[in-house]
C-alpha cells in the first residue's frame, strides 16, 4: 500500500496521511437502488516486540469441556498465515497495530535493531501502527529511521548488518508526540477507502502513544519531544477525519486494561487506564485497537448512549483480532461491528513451568514459508551468540502470574547479580524493577542457561548506576511503586533486604517495614542503592531515584547477571520471599 500525505484542514494543527486502497468485488449499485451496506475486516496486532520465533507461551483459553488449556502459539511465520487466513475471510480489509511491534525484542531482532521485525510486519501487510513506548527505547530518530529506511548510525550497534534496510512499508501514527514547534513527530491520522461511486466506504484511522511515555523512557531518548492527552488528541481528530470522508473512526493506541477472565475473548472485571480515556470521548469513535498490557480481551464498552467496541490481542503474535465493521454508505455511519481474537496456535513445547501441546480445539497454522525463510537467516546469524552458554542454575526463574506486580524469584536472582556485580562501588543494597525483566529462565535439563535467556529476561542493554540514599528516600522510592498513579510494581530486592507492605493502607504509608540484615532501616542513615540507569532517571515513576548523590556507573544488566550466572557451578535460584504483601 502506498501511502500518500493529504491536505491538512486549515483550522487544525494535525498533520494528516491518507491511503486509498480499492478492492476489486465490489459492484456500483444500480442508478436509484439503494447502496448495499459494505463489511470491512480489519486485522488487528499489537506487542509483538520483535517475536520473530515462537516464544515458547502459550493462551489460556477454554477448552473443549469449558475447562482452561494452555494453547502453543506465537511466532512470525505462524503469525502471516494467521492474518492471512483472517484476510480470506474479507474482500475488504486492512492490517493494524497498536504499538510496541520493535524493542524488548527477542535477540535475532534486537540484535539487528528490530529491522527484522519490520522485515516481517511489510511481509505481513501492516498499513498503520500506532507509536508505542518501546518504540522510543532506541531514540526518536532510530524510530523514524525504521519509518524511512537507510543506513545511518543512531545507537552503538551497526545498521544494515545482513542487508540494505528500506524502512517500514506501514505509517506510524502519533497524536500525541510533539516537537518543540507543535507538529506532530509522525502523521496524526490516516485513511483507506474501500469501493467505488456510491458503495464506497472510508475508515478513518488515529494513531497514539501514551501520555506517560516520559515516564517509561530514558529522557535523553525524548530530547525535545512532548506527549500530550490521549482523549483530547482523539476528539481532535474525529470532526478531521469526518470531514475527509471517513464513514467509520478506528482508534489505534498504546494503552489498555485488563480483565479477570482467561477468555481472550472476553471483558470480564475490565480496569485500567483505557477506561478514562475511553469516557472522555466525543461521539463518533467506533473501534478502539488497544495494547501496552498485554492483556487480551474483546470488549462492548458502554460509552454516551452507545458502545465502543475495544480489543486488544495480548502480546509476542499470540493473537491476532479479526474485527468486522458494517457500514452503510448511504448514512454514512457504522451499522454493525463485532470482533473475535484469533489463537495463532503454532509449535508445541515443554518446559519447566509446565507443558502445552497442540490441541484440536483450535487451528493450528502452519509457518509461512516466505517469512520462515526471512526469519531464518536473521535466526541463524545469530544462533552461535544465542546458544552460547552463560553458566547453570538450580531450576527455573520466573516472576509469578498473580497480579501483585512482584519480580518474584527472578527479580530476586536479577537484584542479586546486580548486586554484586556493584559492591567495587559500595552496593549493600539492589532493586529491580519487575517490569523490566521479560522472559522468565528455564534452563535445559541439566541447568544450563544460554545467553539468549539471559537476555530475553534484559533485552534493554541498560547500565547499573550505584547512589547514595537516605533510608526515608529508600521507603520513598518503595512507596512509589505502591501508589495508585500507575501499575502495581513491588521493586524486587537484592539478599539481605525484606519489606512488607499493605495496599489497604492510604498510598504512601503503605509500606509496614523495611529491614536489612535483619535490621530496621534507620531513616536518617545513608545506604548505597544499585538499579539500573532507566530507573535512575526516573523511570516507571519512581522519581525519587533522580535524589540519589555521588553516583557511580557500572556494567551492563544483561552481563551482570551472565557474571552472576557464571561464578558458580550451578547456581542456586533465590526462593525466599523479599517483597511480602500483607493484605493477601
Amino acid at each position: 500500500m502506498k501511502i500518500r500525505p493529504s491536505a491538512a484542514l486549515a483550522l487544525l494543527p494535525l498533520p494528516f496521511v491518507a491511503a486509498c486502497g480499492t478492492t476489486s468485488g465490489l459492484r456500483q449499485a444500480p442508478a436509484g437502488a439503494a447502496a448495499a451496506r459494505v463489511e470491512v475486516g480489519i486485522i488487528a496486532l499489537n506487542d509483538f516486540h520483535g517475536a520473530l520465533e515462537p516464544p515458547r507461551a502459550a493462551v489460556v483459553a477454554p477448552g473443549p469441556g469449558g475447562e482452561a488449556i494452555p494453547v502453543p502459539a506465537g511466532g512470525a511465520a505462524w503469525l502471516a498465515s494467521a492474518v492471512d487466513s483472517v484476510k480470506a475471510r474479507h474482500p475488504n480489509h486492512v492490517v493494524v497495530a497498536a504499538g510496541d511491534l520493535t524493542s524488548a525484542s527477542q535477540l535475532a531482532s534486537s540484535l539487528y535493531l528490530d529491522e527484522p521485525a519490520v522485515g516481517v510486519m511489510n511481509r505481513i501487510g501492516l498499513e498503520f501502527n500506532a507509536v508505542g513506548n518501546h518504540e522510543f527505547d532506541r531514540g526518536w530518530k532510530e524510530l523514524q529511521r525504521l519509518q524511512s529506511g537507510g543506513c545511518e548510525k543512531n545507537t552503538r550497534l551497526e545498521p544494515c548488518q545482513l542487508e540494505p534496510f528500506k524502512g517500514a512499508g506501514y505509517q506510524y501514527l502519533s497524536a500525541t508526540t510533539y516537537r518543540a514547534d507543535g507538529s506532530t513527530l509522525f502523521p496524526a491520522t490516516g485513511l483507506k477507502s474501500f469501493g467505488t461511486g456510491r458503495e464506497k466506504v472510508t475508515i478513518g484511522f488515529v494513531g497514539l502513544s501514551l501520555r506517560s511515555v516520559p515516564t517509561l523512557v530514558s529522557p535523553n531518548q525524548l530530547a525535545g519531544l512532548t506527549f500530550g492527552d490521549e482523549a483530547q488528541a482523539i476528539n481532535r481528530a474525529i470532526p478531521a477525519l469526518k470531514a475527509q470522508g471517513a464513514d467509520a473512526v478506528v482508534v489505534l493506541i498504546h494503552q489498555g486494561g485488563k480483565t479477570t477472565a482467561e477468555d481472550p475473548n472476553s471483558c470480564e472485571g475490565l480496569t485500567g487506564d483505557i477506561r478514562p480515556i475511553l469516557d472522555q470521548l466525543d461521539p463518533g469513535v467506533d473501534l478502539v485497537v488497544s495494547g501496552h498490557t498485554h492483556w487480551q480481551y474483546v470488549c462492548d464498552y458502554a460509552h454516551g448512549g452507545g458502545s465502543i467496541l475495544l480489543t486488544s490481542a495480548g502480546v509476542y503474535g499470540k493473537l491476532v483480532t479479526d474485527i468486522t465493521l458494517t457500514i452503510d454508505p448511504a448514512t454514512h455511519t457504522v451499522v454493525g461491528k463485532k470482533a473475535q481474537n484469533v489463537i495463532v496456535q503454532s509449535q508445541p513445547y515443554t518446559s519447566g513451568r509446565g507443558d502445552a501441546p497442540n490441541t484440536a480445539a483450535y487451528p493450528q497454522f502452519q509457518p509461512r514459508p516466505d517469512v520462515a525463510s526471512y526469519v531464518a537467516k536473521y535466526v541463524g546469524a545469530a544462533k552461535d551468540l544465542i546458544n552460547r552458554p552463560v553458566g547453570r542454575l538450580s531450576g527455573v526463574a520466573a516472576k509469578p502470574s498473580s497480579e501483585d506486580a512482584s519480580g518474584g524469584v527472578l527479580g530476586n536472582l536479577v537484584a542479586d547479580a546486580q548486586l554484586a556485580a556493584s559492591k567495587g562501588a559500595g552496593a549493600r543494597i539492589a532493586f529491580t524493577n519487575p517490569f523490566g525483566l521479560r522472559a522468565p529462565i528455564d534452563p535445559a535439563a541439566d541447568g544450563t542457561v544460554t545467553f539468549g535467556q539471559v537476555y530475553a529476561t534484559q533485552p534493554f542493554n541498560n547500565e547499573l548506576v550505584t547512589m547514595t540514599l537516605t533510608g526515608a528516600q529508600v521507603r520513598a522510592v518503595i512507596e512509589e511503586g505502591l501508589n495508585d498513579a500507575g501499575s502495581l510494581q513491588a521493586l524486587s530486592p537484592s539478599a539481605g533486604f525484606r519489606f512488607t507492605y499493605d495496599m489497604r493502607r492510604p498510598a504512601g504509608s503503605r509500606v509496614v517495614s523495611l529491614t536489612l540484615d535483619g535490621q530496621p532501616l534507620a531513616p536518617a542513615a545513608t545506604y548505597r542503592v544499585t538499579v539500573v540507569n532507566f530507573l535512575a532517571e526516573g523511570g516507571d515513576g519512581f522519581a525519587t531515584f533522580r535524589q540519589g548523590v555521588d553516583p557511580v556507573r557500572g556494567m551492563i544488566d544483561s552481563e551482570a547477571l551472565q557474571q552472576w550466572l557464571a561464578a558458580a557451578p550451578v547456581r542456586q535460584v533465590p526462593q525466599e520471599e523479599r517483597a511480602v504483601r500483607l493484605d493477601r
